[in-house]
């Protein structure tokens, strides 16, 4: 059961189909079209969602097993989408009308993973399987940051309100802070082995969520960590994203729902229709909603 928020009210829950399960429908982000973008992690498509339900789909590769496995997508300051493309190592761009391009990362077997616009007009991204935090500009030419950590696993990225962009660490149990110069700092979480992965602003600090753990947690920019656990601590929290200060929204990849988050700890579930319909990407959309990515094959709009 979970522990809601008195202030909380019922939220209407809506699903649109995209294509078939198998493509995966994995990132998701309002675009500057008033259109959601979302990335198809299997089929390798990158799809555009219209408030209306009308889906185009816009191809990378030859779908299938050898496809470039898009992962996470967001608005770049070019009025592009821009994602990464985790088996392909590359960072991938898609323009409003489809016109779509991609750039190698330097370093080989990278898994590109987070991406997010940053403060200096680039676009910021982890590597995965090196260690690495990348920026490339909207020429598309990349520069790459080490990490002080072997084995971190560095998963989503966001720019902080302190000018810095932040990551978690899912295999370091840290978040990690990136000025625009490089300079790095790691900052360990209370919970052993929590395994952070999603990464937000809410303006003042940054809220992330523990998938092995089952927490959100609170990091302020001078390195202050607090834990929220969730009722349901196997709900494995995946992606999150900020609505206002101290108010988060995430998904919940094992449980088939999403959460509420305010600032003083208080704790809303709302299930999504399918319980098995693997909720990993959130985003607000154009029209002030939350919206999910479900791998199975669907975008849940969540909201009255």
């Amino acid at each position: 059961m979970s522990r809601r928020d008195a202030a909380s009210a019922p939220t209407a829950v809506r699903e649109f189909t995209l294509t078939g399960a198998e493509s995966g429908p994995y990132g998701i982000t309002a675009g500057p079209d008033g259109a959601l973008w979302v990335t198809l992690v299997h089929s390798g498509e990158i799809a555009r969602l219209g408030l209306d339900g009308e889906v185009a789909l816009y191809g990378m590769d030859a779908p299938g097993p050898s496809a470039g496995r898009p992962m996470v997508i967001t608005p770049g300051p070019d009025g592009a989408l821009w994602f990464t493309l985790n088996r392909a190592n590359a960072i991938g761009r898609v323009t409003v009308t489809g016109e779509a391009e991609s750039f190698d990362v330097p370093t080989p077997g990278s898994g590109p993973y987070g991406i997010t616009p940053g403060p200096d007009g680039a676009l910021w991204f982890t590597a995965m399987n090196t260690d690495r935090v990348g920026r490339i500009t909207v020429d598309g030419e990349i520069t790459e940051f080490p990490l002080p950590v072997e084995g971190g696993y560095p998963s989503a990225i966001t720019a902080g309100p302190d000018g810095a962009l932040w990551f978690t660490l899912n295999q370091a149990n840290a978040i990690g802070r990136v000025t625009v110069d490089g300079d790095v700092s790691l900052h360990a979480l209370p919970t052993p082995g929590a395994g952070p992965v999603g990464i937000t602003s809410d303006g003042e600090a940054l809220w992330f969520v523990e998938i092995v753990a089952g927490q959100v947690g609170r990091i302020s920019v001078t390195g202050e960590v607090t834990e929220f656990p969730l009722p349901d601590r196997a709900a494995k929290p995946h992606a999150i994203v900020a609505t206002g200060a101290g108010d988060c929204w995430f998904t919940e990849w094992a449980t088939g729902r999403v959460g509420r988050l305010t600032g003083m700890g208080g704790i809303t579930a709302y299930d999504l229709p399918s319980p098995s319909s693997e909720p990993h990407g959130i985003t607000v959309g154009p029209d002030g909603a939350l919206w999910v990515a479900l791998e199975t094959g669907a975008v849940a709009r969540v909201g009255d």
